[in-house]
């Protein structure tokens, strides 16, 4: 489904879902698109928004008991709660039916997908999100793969097939519309430690010399 009727079909607290599928330990050694750490940096910086906006969120692995290695610890820590689905094999997770079945029982009709491989992982289960009638924004920067190219080429492929890039600040700023809305505090705090680390600095800059100035 198109998301080019911006503003009427933006995303919604109350339609959207996040999938988080294969940030694993072993492959985000392989990632070499952008920087390993901005990843995930960024991939917390969406569980701590699906945490601000209650948003449901499925996590998925690709045979995690071999190299792939197990689910970001970290990421795990911050969704203990979230439904894990361990793919055996399935390349698609939306092959998998365990998967498939729990999306379709969320009752949302917007998903943020985010994941590694961008061109495999998240182009493949973008796609069949797309063909099953889903509203998709895939999630660039919390996402990678092994190059450049291979990044382009799915990000290409997932935007001809009317899937929304995305990035993840414009995902939490989207979400969030107004930062006097219930979930400001917490957005702000995600973008200020995760996604936007400078901005952190920025207001403890600020902070201290407005506490400079009214000690003076």
């Amino acid at each position: 489904m198109s998301t080019k009727s911006y503003p009427a079909d933006r995303l919604s607290g109350d339609r959207a879902a996040i999938l988080l599928v294969d940030h694993q330990v072993g492959l985000i050694l392989g990632v070499e698109d952008h920087d390993k750490e901005e990843l995930r940096r960024n991939v917390l910086a969406l569980a701590k928004a699906a945490k601000a906006h209650d948003l449901p969120v499925i996590l998925s692995t690709s045979a995690d008991d071999g190299p792939n290695g197990p689910i970001l610890p970290e990421l795990l820590a911050l969704l203990p709660d979230a439904q894990l689905i361990r793919r055996p094999g399935e390349i698609d997770a939306f092959d998998n039916e365990e998967f498939k079945s729990a999306v379709r029982e969320l009752g949302r009709d917007q998903l943020i997908i985010a994941g590694i491989s961008t061109d495999v992982c998240v182009s493949f289960a973008s796609l069949s999100a797309v063909a099953e009638g889903y509203t998709v924004h895939a999630v660039t920067d919390a996402s990678g793969t092994w190059s450049t190219l291979a990044a382009d080429a799915a990000i290409t492929r997932m935007h001809d097939a009317g899937v929304t890039i995305n990035s993840t600040v414009a995902v939490a700023a989207e979400l969030q519309r107004d930062w006097r809305l219930p979930g400001g505090y917490e957005t702000a705090e995600l973008m200020a430690s995760n996604a936007l680390p400078f901005y952190g600095s920025l207001v403890t800059f600020v902070t201290q010399q407005a506490e400079a100035t009214a000690d003076a």
